[in-house]
């Protein structure tokens, strides 16, 4: 013992020098175990050598617990009272904020866990963490009598729950012996506001997002009776966890988030408030084909029928479901929604609201691993999620527009990149949840992740180059982690994908044609939809569609990534950042460089990928929107060093420089207009007397990629009946497996489509008449239907002609009835 501690002790007086340790010990109606527990304490701590002092927290007792206290002769032991029961947090608040110690343990008075752990606790201390907590959980902990089976089972339950929604990687957070660097446990418990024994879980949550690191150290530990927890603390203790993940989300980030949803709301103003009457302009005819597909899955779901195929489009062969981008992962789980209110309003939702919540997911991810301050990440997040290439798919592709679960699969990989010094279950952990990420990932877009693994991969290699020693740090952890992942993740993805790609109506590719590629000049250019800049002609003249506007992130920005990158290229991340959106963007010129202005083509890159399987089906110029989210978070990194800036002339130069950069950006509301009215034939059911089971309608023409009305009369049919034809990806026959939008057209397809783009009516012979019967044969037609369209009277000649005899006006429609007799 110390020469000071024993002066105390002969003395009875206590020092002015600040204890080195401070014991608190909350009480409640504990004058049986109290006693034992004091003196226990006592000669372990005299022993240590270190100057101390014990404050009991009494919690109201109505026993002799506070006279167990007063009655001890050695002022190092004090009391703190407060006013009734009020709870262990309570107790431990008042005893804490009148402890003085460098150190603080707070243990319970049953002296479960031996004072004598405290020594593994120190050392925890002293190696740098700001808390160390005694664990039962971890490998090294040693349990002496245990609790009643019940407790226990409750005990694992609310671990659990308390991982998985408030504190990440600490497994026994409620054994009641921790010690806290003193400074730190007294703010901590300052700030905490629970009264009940959830407080352990607020304080440990309070050091983990002050950035003080917490140990977790095994320790014995034994059941003692007299437990003051009761079966009515359950209750009150969940209360408390849902109060805690409430609090998670701090409020700060709500406007946020709700911004993110004013703008999906103003992008789709023209439809959101009436989906079912509103077509956007631009989609062309994806919005029937997306409508259709959330229709269908919501059809096979309620039927219990196979949710990978439908014959209800290119009879007979059909359609292959998982060959085509349905988005299983959000049509399945809103099958309801599609059914009490149509495929329409869910399309709506899901791209108005998928839309907000990738914004979302990007700014968290931003937020959590660039930058501190919330309008940098917000800045980022918004170019990330409305960027003009993103904003062209917002009219037509929710499987590029639905993107939230992507920055959470790149965070969750960033994770199994970090060394792995702590506790392997919690490595195992992020790689399963990577695993299922992925899995759900693959159920809602798999070309999304495929271009999200390129360019996590380009970033992956460009911050190696930069920093070695991390990639050094992460060759054993990632492997592992990835192969956990591929290990959780094939059993749930391999039969959907088996069917994808060798079941009926698959494909090994598909050819979209020429002039798919990106070019460089629009990647300068400004996209069809800037609200100051945009210039329709332009951009249809440098893209594919007004869907397919992959580029057209315009000069200014371009310019200001550059400058970013040239004042901070000493950051890793600013660099790896930058390499990532030049690959992407050279990647998505496609195999073949044409040189501006010089006339020299060149290979490029993308020659070696795109007779890759995967890769072969891929539009090249969608590379680029990999650009998005990298060209935000330099934008984000750059706001945030403006922001730290000491000259104001510094931030308001560069803040005028984002601002020009991005005003062409802004995009205008996505055009819509009124939807065409839906013939009574099929709303009404008319069309019920003239197909019989196992028939089908044929519509004239046959729906096809240019011209899928014929979709939407189908879902307004309810499904009801089956048609030939279609707008969907399948093979291109038996024997070429080569994919094709809609099916190869038949004679009377191929005719029929002509008259309709022409309106001539060609010469009908027995010949052609022939090759009608075996069509509709093939078809099983029960009859064909015209609805009102230019080339009416040109489409309704030739199908008289073509079947033989007169269509007959039914319910807004002509109708040719192919039944015997009619």
């Amino acid at each position: 013992m110390s020469a000071e501690g024993a002066l105390e002790r002969r003395t009875g007086s206590t020092s002015r020098r600040v204890p080195g340790l401070s014991v608190v010990i909350p009480a409640y109606n504990e004058e049986r175990r109290l006693g034992p527990t004091l003196d226990a304490v006592t000669r372990h701590l005299e022993a240590t050598g270190d100057t101390w002092e014990i404050v009991v927290a009494d919690d109201g007792s109505t026993d002799a617990t506070r006279e167990l206290v007063t009655l001890r002769r050695d002022r190092r032991i004090q009391l703190v009272t407060g006013p009734g029961n009020r709870g262990k947090g309570h107790a431990l608040r008042r005893g804490i904020a009148a402890s003085r110690g460098r150190r603080i343990l707070v243990m319970d008075a049953d002296l479960a866990a031996p004072v004598e752990e405290l020594a593994h606790l120190d050392r925890a201390l002293a190696d740098g963490n700001a808390a160390a907590i005694g664990s039962r959980a971890l490998p090294g902990a040693t349990l002496g009598e245990r609790q009643h089976r019940i407790r226990e089972l409750l005990g694992t339950a609310g671990n659990f729950l308390i991982r998985r929604t408030v504190l990440r990687g600490i497994h026994d957070t409620q054994c009641g012996f921790k010690l806290f660097d003193g400074d730190k446990a007294r703010a901590a418990f300052a700030a905490s506001r629970l009264d009940g024994w959830a407080v352990d879980v607020e304080v440990l949550r309070h050091f983990q997002r002050a950035g003080w690191p917490v140990a977790e150290v095994p320790v014995r530990w034994s059941h003692r009776p007299g437990s003051k927890v009761r079966p009515l603390d359950y209750p009150r203790f969940l209360r408390d966890l849902a109060r805690l993940r409430m609090a998670a989300v701090r409020p700060v980030d709500v406007p946020a988030v709700l911004l993110f949803l004013v703008m999906a709301v103003a992008l789709y103003s023209g439809r959101v408030l009436d989906p079912a009457h509103r077509y956007l302009t631009d989609s062309l005819q994806d919005q029937n084909q997306w409508e259709w597909f959330f229709a269908v899955t919501a059809d096979n779901v309620a039927h219990l029928r196979n949710p990978l195929r439908t014959d209800l489009q290119g009879f007979p062969d059909g359609v292959n479901l998982m060959a085509n981008t349905t988005m299983p992962g959000l049509s399945v789980p809103l099958t309801p929604v599609t059914l009490l209110f149509g495929p329409a309003v869910t399309l709506s939702l899901v791209m108005t609201l998928g839309l907000a919540a990738t914004a979302a997911a990007w700014y968290r991810l931003i937020l959590k691993r660039l930058v501190r301050r919330r309008t940098a990440a917000f800045v980022g997040a918004t170019l990330a999620a409305f960027a003009p290439p993103m904003v062209s798919h917002a009219n037509a592709h929710p499987n590029f527009v639905v993107l939230f679960m992507i920055p959470l699969i790149v965070e969750r990989a960033l994770r199994l990149a970090e060394p792995d010094d702590g506790p392997r279950s919690r490595h195992t952990r992020n790689a399963v949840v990577l695993g299922l990420m992925t899995a759900y990932q693959l159920f809602l877009g798999e070309e999304a992740l495929l271009l999200a693994a390129v360019g996590m991969l380009l970033f992956a290699a460009a911050y190696a180059a930069v920093r070695p020693d991390v990639a050094r740090a992460a060759v054993r952890p990632l492997p592992r982690g990835l192969a956990i992942a591929a290990a959780v993740c094939l059993p749930l993805v391999v039969y959907p994908l088996a069917w994808q790609f060798s079941g009926p109506q698959s494909y090994t590719g598909i050819d979209h044609g020429a002039g798919t590629a990106n070019t460089v000049r629009a990647l300068l250019s400004f996209a069809e939809r800037s609200l100051i800049a945009g210039d329709a002609a332009r951009a249809d003249a440098l893209s594919l569609n007004p869907t397919e506007q992959n580029a057209f992130y315009g000069w200014p920005l371009l310019l200001l990534a550059l400058a970013i990158t040239a004042r901070l290229w000493r950051r890793p991340a600013v660099v790896a950042l930058a390499v990532t959106a030049f690959a992407a963007a050279v990647l998505s010129l496609g195999a073949d460089l044409h040189l501006p202005l010089t006339g020299v083509t060149v290979p490029g890159p993308w020659a070696l990928l795109a007779d890759l399987p995967l890769f072969e089906s891929v539009i090249e110029s969608r590379v680029a929107l990999v650009c998005a989210p990298a060209l935000g978070m330099l934008l984000a990194l750059a706001i945030d060093e403006l922001a730290r800036a000491r000259r104001l002339g510094t931030q308001y130069a560069g803040l005028l420089a984002v601002g020009l950069a991005l005003l062409p950006l802004v995009p205008a509301p996505l055009r819509s207009e009124p939807r065409a009215e839906v013939p009574a034939f099929f709303t009404d059911g008319a069309w019920r007397a003239h197909v019989r089971d196992g028939e089908t309608l044929v519509p004239v023409p046959l729906a096809e990629p240019g011209a899928a009305e014929a979709l939407h009369w189908q879902t307004a049919a309810g499904l009801g009946f089956r048609m030939p034809g279609g707008y969907f990806n399948g093979p291109y026959g038996d024997g070429d497996r080569t994919g094709v939008y809609g099916v190869p057209l038949r004679f009377t397809a191929s005719l029929l489509r002509d008259v309709r783009e022409t309106g001539v009516v060609p010469v009908i012979d027995a010949r052609s008449r022939a090759e009608a019967r075996t069509d509709l044969a093939y078809w099983r037609a029960g009859a064909l239907v015209l609805a009102p369209q230019p080339h009416q009277d040109a489409l309704r000649e030739t199908v008289d002609k073509l079947v033989g005899h007169r269509g007959g006006r039914v319910a807004g429609v002509w109708v040719w009835d192919l039944h015997e007799g009619s």
